[in-house]
């Protein structure tokens, strides 16, 4: 049932442009090419392992563990669009 000027799956296709923008945002933070030696944050050796199972590695595990909690994730718009978030 269509509201107002909302097409009928418009809910539907508001949750897969979320997802399809989450996927993408991952897909571009894997890193890709040759694998650092060394750790660029704090110069430790990347075990061999850790560099053929990451293609394009630059930190160790440690560093990439601090740097992805510090990650936040900021959304820039509202999909929702109700009249509540519009008049805050």
């Amino acid at each position: 049932m269509a509201v107002g000027w909302a097409g009928d799956n418009a809910v539907q296709d508001q949750i897969q442009d979320s997802i399809n923008d989450e996927v993408a945002r991952a897909r571009a933070a894997i890193p890709r090419g040759e694998s650092a030696l060394f750790c660029e944050a704090c110069g430790e050796a990347i075990p061999q392992a850790r560099r053929e199972a990451l293609p394009g590695v630059r930190l160790c595990r440690d560093c990439q563990e601090e740097a992805d909690s510090e990650r936040q994730v900021v959304q820039l718009y509202n999909r929702k669009g109700s009249k509540d978030s519009q008049l805050r």
